[in-house]
């Protein structure tokens, strides 16, 4: 696990502490990081069935807000009965036991459990103080379970549910986002988030990869193949310049622009964009469906899709890709659907724009093969512990 320098002690307990606001652009001292797991999906994204449960205490500002998509926002001037309102998870200042015992004793904490929007496979966590900046947690805390159905917070309390550690309890720093590798080798359902002793935390990320359940995409019968929610990945794409193309396979409808893949404008004749993903595992594709929404003077103009099945041949290889979707004129801001006359085998596809521009959403409907089946659930249960 790596982590975000923070360097408070015994010593200097007020070295992680951002400098007061002092005017102007209120992230003009942000303090970022670079790390290298945000490529992958957020498995606590609102927008994909994420929620944050329940807390202890929301005194100051609910705990809904740690997984609201999109930064922070810091007004100033706005105040509440209960005081500053900030757009984040913050609980009250903890006391001890007495006027001899002021401060609160060391295993005291908040905490708050949040359900992933699907199971699967942490890499990476993200704990972002934006704008708390000396109201921030002196440390932090984050553990994982996994417990089928959908468990109340009763059920995820209970003595017998055994939580296993993704970060251990570590120092932040305030007005930052503090970045932590996870190296568990799990899929789990639920976090829970410790801030030691009291706090304020204003976004949590959970990058990773989605590890469904068989059993259940088995009862929907056709499936998005693609889907980051079914364990689609983006593996590789000529451009990234305005927005991610891991944003083509997400399970919702694009609301605004850069809500999909937009790539810069290609200048190099006889070339063009193209996006390599690879399925959740080995199906049958049925049909296609290709959606420019929000995207009127910037949609690609054409499209076509190729695929590959790497349980017969290597991805690698050229000569191993197959048409499945010739090139075909793309209408802006508009839901293209194409039914396959057969179904396509493959494990991965390529999207190829011509010459460049942007596609909001892809959706590849059919079901699993066998084999395909069979390794879904070898990794699901692999992952079990």
């Amino acid at each position: 696990m790596t982590s975000t320098p923070a360097a408070a002690s015994a010593t200097d307990p007020h070295a992680n502490d951002a400098a007061p606001y002092g005017g102007g652009d209120p992230y003009a001292d942000y303090r970022g990081g670079d790390f290298p797991f945000t490529s992958l999906v957020d498995l606590a994204d609102r927008r994909f069935g994420a929620g944050v449960i329940a807390a202890n205490d929301e005194f100051f500002a609910e705990r809904e807000n740690l997984l609201k998509p999109g930064p922070a926002v810091f007004d100033p001037e706005r105040f509440g009965h209960k005081g500053k309102i900030m757009d984040g998870w913050e609980t009250r200042r903890r006391r001890g036991a007495d006027g001899a015992h002021p401060f609160p004793t060391d295993d005291e904490h908040d905490w708050a459990l949040i359900r992933l929007a699907a199971p699967g496979v942490v890499r990476g966590v993200i704990v972002d103080t934006a704008h708390f900046r000396g109201n921030y947690p002196q440390q932090i805390t984050v553990e994982a379970t996994a417990l089928p159905g959908s468990p109340s917070p009763a059920d995820l309390l209970a003595d017998d549910v055994k939580w296993e550690e993704l970060v251990p309890r570590t120092p932040v720093r305030g007005h930052a986002a503090n970045g932590f590798e996870v190296t568990v080798q799990r899929r789990f359902t639920h976090l829970r988030l410790k801030q030691h002793p009291d706090g304020g935390v204003a976004r949590l990320r959970v990058y990773g990869e989605v590890v469904p359940d068989p059993a259940w995409l088995d009862v929907l019968g056709t499936v998005d193949l693609a889907s980051v929610m079914h364990g689609g990945v983006v593996e590789d794409a000529s451009d990234r310049f305005y927005s991610s193309p891991a944003q083509i396979i997400r399970p919702d409808l694009s609301r605004k622009m850069d809500d999909g893949w937009e790539n810069r404008r290609r200048r190099v004749r006889d070339t063009n964009d193209w996006v390599r993903f690879r399925l959740a595992a080995q199906g049958e594709i049925r049909a296609v469906e290709i959606d420019t929404a929000y995207l009127k003077g910037n949609a690609a103009g054409w499209a076509a899709l190729y695929g590959c099945d790497a349980e017969t041949a290597d991805p690698a290889d050229d000569a191993s890709w197959f048409e499945i979707l010739p090139q075909t004129a793309l209408q802006p801001d508009t839901p293209h659907r194409f039914a396959l006359p057969r179904p396509v085998t493959a494990t991965h596809v390529r999207l190829d724009v011509f010459p460049d521009g942007g596609v909001a959403r892809m959706r590849l409907h059919g079901d699993f093969t066998d084999e395909g089946r069979a390794g879904l659930v070898r990794r699901f249960d692999a992952l079990g512990g």
